[in-house]
């Protein structure tokens, strides 16, 4: 995986303070509307969004290029599949 400062997302979703699944389902609403190849930022504070990503982004076909966690706060950068 990447280094979260080697990136710089096409879009930034902010998650914070929402309970599993809703990251994720904000996440899947905003990647549909975006283009193949590009890349989408989520902030989340959920503990259990490490798993839950991962598992979406096997799922999907998308690409988890990082997951990361500061002090409690997740950062997932995903690329939807597709031509990139």
């Amino acid at each position: 995986m990447k280094d979260i400062s080697e990136i710089t997302p096409d879009e930034v979703l902010d998650t914070s303070g929402l309970k599993c699944p809703l990251p994720v389902l904000k996440a899947k609403k905003a990647l549909k509307a975006m283009d193949s190849g590009t890349t989408l930022k989520v902030i989340a504070t959920d503990p259990g969004a490490v798993r839950d990503f991962a598992h979406f982004c096997d799922a999907s076909g998308d690409s988890l290029l990082v997951s990361d966690n500061r002090d409690g706060v997740l950062t997932f950068v995903i690329r939807k599949a597709g031509d990139a």
